[in-house]
């Protein structure tokens, strides 16, 4: 799938089939998000797999904030992926000064970079996702016991898909585009 086409052509999915999404093919996808970019090569996402029933049922039901429609994609998901970000590199020097006015925000940029470059990776191999932001961050670390130092960034449900949503309406370039 050329680039384009793949970025055109990805939606969120909250369906999707009963098939397990292989553990080969996850590792291609996380092979693939290596390649996004970060902060001085910082390279701060890291990706936890869960496909163990219980603990997606405990995500579902104890983390995401009483939020129905997360709930429900995540209980049904094959997979969620919790993104994660190492904490205090991004945007930082070397001796834990700030190289940017932006403070702690671009860890979370890096982050996001990181997760969308996962989704496009995973759309042009096949699999949907959704990119889940409601979510109590404390308890996802507790269901998963995470490490001190990452903070949860997102949960991407991933499986095959069972539909393909339509591209709902998009903003005209004379919107979104400013020549100065």
């Amino acid at each position: 799938m050329e680039a384009l086409e793949c970025i055109k052509t990805r939606r969120s999915v909250r369906k999707f089939t009963e098939q397990p999404v292989d553990r080969a093919l996850l590792e291609q996808v996380v092979a693939a998000a290596a390649y996004a970019p970060s902060w001085k090569n910082t390279q701060i996402a890291r990706y936890t797999v869960v496909t163990d029933p219980a603990k997606k049922q405990r995500l579902a039901d104890e983390c995401m904030m009483d939020f129905a429609f997360n709930q429900k994609t995540s209980s049904h998901a094959p997979a969620l992926v919790v993104v994660t970000a190492i904490t205090g590199r991004s945007g930082y020097e070397r001796d834990g000064s700030f190289s940017t006015s932006q403070g702690t925000h671009w860890q979370s940029f890096d982050a996001g970079v990181a997760a969308q470059t996962f989704c496009l990776a995973a759309h042009a191999l096949g699999l949907g996702t959704v990119i889940m932001g409601i979510f109590d961050e404390s308890k996802v670390r507790a269901v998963l016991d995470l490490p001190a130092e990452q903070m949860v960034s997102a949960i991407i449900a991933i499986g095959h898909p069972a539909e393909q949503p339509v591209c709902p309406k998009r903003k005209d370039v004379d919107t979104l585009l400013q020549f100065v």
